[in-house]
């Protein structure tokens, strides 16, 4: 079960402090990813190594693209519509453009949206959450929105800390987790991909049987779940009905989301997260690895962005 795999430092991309959300553009050949108390969405082009960035006035948590090459993105706010414009000096932090599109109504404060990206029909979906995790406040949720621009109500609700999105590759079963160390859990709900719709939640995994926290994760084209198991330095691949399959030592504590990618999507990326104490060397970036899987696209949103 537990699998030797060399996990490649990408030194090129930098060090994060909360490195997530990464999405591979295969016609750019480059992966992006956001450092969210940055405030900064990054880009790396994998085979020239060479690094971009864009500064934001809000943190970024998750984002998506749309087929035009814009960006949706889930940030302290709401929701918001985003332009990166070129960048002539890839030494510069750049400034990012975005417009507000939709935002919830937050029912406590110090609040932002998490984890977050594309069902297989093309709606974006990102969750909230209180951002002291020490006060395990649950009342964070998971909201649509949906190719005319309409930001739901809270699709689910009763969470500390929004995690783990992901879909089966028919679409017909999504996958949630929360993070937080008192949750521990990964549901998976049934999902009518005409309304976008989930039901009949169950545990899918109860990660206090095994090592870490559930956070990001990513499904591969056998339709087994993968996710960054936090705290544990650790990768966990589940099978469609649950069974802990395959696990990969990582070399950084605290893996936060993954994404295939790659020209045969047969590489898995990996955010890391800087803690404030007891930081190693390597904690805080992004790694590559074969896991002995290949992924699949990541959909694009469907709905039309305004140029921010």
């Amino acid at each position: 079960m537990s699998t030797a795999v060399r996990a490649e430092r990408l030194d090129a991309g930098g060090r994060a402090t909360v490195g997530e959300c990464p999405v591979w553009r295969a016609q750019e050949g480059a992966l992006y990813w956001v450092d969210i108390p940055a405030r900064r969405i990054v880009r790396l082009e994998v085979e020239s190594a060479r690094r971009t960035e864009w500064a934001f006035a809000e943190q970024v948590a998750c984002f998506a693209f749309d087929a035009a090459g814009r960006v949706v993105a889930g940030m302290e706010s709401g929701m918001f519509g985003v332009t990166l414009p070129d960048a002539s000096d890839a030494s510069d932090v750049n400034e990012g453009h975005a417009v507000k599109l939709a935002a919830p109504a937050f029912p406590a404060a110090g609040m932002r949206f998490n984890d977050g990206r594309c069902d297989r029909q093309g709606r974006f979906w990102a969750g909230t959450m209180v951002q002291d995790m020490s006060l395990a406040s649950a009342v964070g949720a998971l909201y649509r929105f949906d190719e005319q621009g309409t930001l739901s109500a809270p699709v689910v609700d009763g969470l500390i800390t929004q995690n783990g999105l992901a879909w089966s590759p028919d679409g017909r079963t999504m996958y949630l987790s929360d993070s937080h160390p008192q949750r521990r859990v990964v549901w998976a709900f049934d999902f009518d991909t005409d309304t976008g719709t989930p039901s009949a939640q169950r545990v899918f995994a109860d990660l206090h049987n095994y090592a870490g926290r559930p956070d990001g994760a990513a499904v591969d084209a056998d339709g087994c779940y993968w996710t960054c198991a936090n705290d544990a330095g650790r990768l966990l691949r589940f099978t469609p009905q649950g069974k802990l399959d395959r696990e990969i030592g990582l070399p950084a504590s605290k893996p936060s989301m993954c994404a295939f990618g790659g020209g045969d999507l047969k590489t898995l990326y990996v955010t890391t997260i800087r803690p404030a104490t007891n930081a190693t060397d390597n904690d805080g970036y992004v790694f590559a690895l074969n896991p002995g899987a290949q992924g699949l696209p990541e959909p694009d949103y469907a709905g039309m962005l305004p140029v921010a």
